[in-house]
């Protein structure tokens, strides 16, 4: 899946002159944490509320009100700035997106043509709708995890024994290495929701075959519900 399927285009941009008082203004206009900063038009920098808020006095400030504005007035959005920030190319994949973000503790990137013009913004939560979507876990509620050897045609054994032998539907396939040891993988394959003794009969064929490590049924009737504070 590439970036530019799942960021958030025409993204709210702003010059390196502008005051850090008006940056603050459109993250909370907006409700964003980030913004990248450009000069003529190409990306110069982004600038965060962490950013803002390091720069702002502290509450402890003997500063007045009217002191405080014209200070936050003054501060220009350079001054603070990361410059010469980490981007993102349209065709990059989530997935390298994912990674930088892991590997540099950043929950946001900015998104870019091949001029440096600014063309999106790729957070966190799109990368963890990217993950739901290809989990299929939206679609279905039925998830069967096995563990097999990493060997060709085991796969291909496995996805038979559920489609030929079980007239089940598949919805996704994942696969993992990260907690098994060598030569082995974790398969989980999302299927339609199938009547319980079914969905029984066809555990039992696979553990003829497999190690069925579950079953698992994911229930959506009670989502917690997130707060503002944790929007990107």
């Amino acid at each position: 899946m590439l970036v530019k399927q799942w960021m958030a285009g025409d993204p709210i941009l702003i010059d390196e002159n502008t005051s850090i008082m008006k940056a603050i203004q459109l993250m909370k206009e907006h409700r964003i944490r980030r913004i990248p900063v450009v000069k003529q038009n190409r990306i110069v920098g982004i600038v965060s509320d962490r950013d803002v808020k390091e720069a702002a006095p502290s509450k402890a400030t003997s500063l007045d009100v009217h002191e405080l504005y014209y200070l936050l007035s003054e501060i220009k959005v350079k001054d603070i700035m990361t410059p010469n920030p980490i981007t993102l190319r349209e065709n990059d994949s989530v997935e390298r997106a994912a990674v930088i973000m892991l590997e540099n503790r950043i929950s946001g990137l900015p998104v870019i043509n091949d001029n440096q013009q600014v063309v999106g913004m790729i957070t966190q939560t799109d990368v963890f709708k990217t993950m739901i979507s290809m989990s299929g876990v939206y679609r279905s509620p039925i998830q069967i995890a096995c563990e097999l050897e990493y060997h060709p045609g085991y796969l291909n054994q496995l996805l038979n024994i559920i489609l030929a032998n079980h007239d089940a539907r598949v919805v996704s396939v994942l696969s993992s290495t990260e907690h098994v040891s060598a030569g082995r993988r974790e398969v989980y394959i999302r299927i339609k929701n199938m009547p319980e003794d079914k969905l029984n009969l066809l555990v039992a064929d696979l553990e003829k075959h497999f190690k069925v490590l579950y079953v698992h049924y994911d229930d959506f009737s009670n989502i917690p519900r997130k707060q503002p504070k944790d929007l990107d």
